[in-house]
């Protein structure tokens, strides 16, 4: 993938979160990469810090859902599908270590056979249900918190 189509994706779903997900902008939330099908955002600490000078534990998880329908936005949007009509579903959250500092958020690819039995259940019935899963990590870059949810797309 081009650093061309990277910045643009990024601007993309940037501009996608200022107008459709507006706690995006409370949260000072970036969009900083799209690369290999991997997604990386950028949340600071002085905006989402909790009375502990910790990251929020709500942060925390709008952060994971954030980057797993930003995953799902991005990799239809590869796949000549340009839709926000993403929805999670379910969703289900751990926090091994406490995030002191400003966090990298990932959402990676699932496996192929998923990916691919999710495409093909969408363009068959306009509906499908995929399992996405993200990691915020602390400044040592360990888990502070990982998320799994169960996104919805539908036409």
């Amino acid at each position: 993938m081009s650093n061309a189509h990277n910045s643009t994706a990024c601007q993309h779903l940037a501009q996608v979160f200022a107008s459709d997900i507006p706690l995006t902008a409370a949260m000072a939330v970036e969009v900083r990469d799209w690369d290999k099908q991997c997604l990386r955002l950028q949340m600071p600490l002085t905006e989402n810090r909790n009375h502990q000078n910790s990251m929020f534990g709500g942060s925390l998880y709008c952060a994971g859902v954030l980057a797993c329908w930003g995953w799902l936005h991005l990799r239809l949007r590869d796949a000549g599908i340009n839709t926000t009509h993403i929805v999670v579903q379910a969703g289900q959250i751990d926090y091994p270590l406490p995030v002191f500092a400003d966090a990298e958020v990932i959402c990676a690819a699932p496996d192929a056979a998923v990916w691919e039995r999710f495409f093909k259940m969408y363009q068959r019935h306009g509906k499908a249900r995929i399992s996405l899963t993200s990691r915020i990590l602390t400044a040592e870059g360990e888990d502070g918190a990982c998320f799994t949810g169960q996104f919805v797309l539908h036409s």
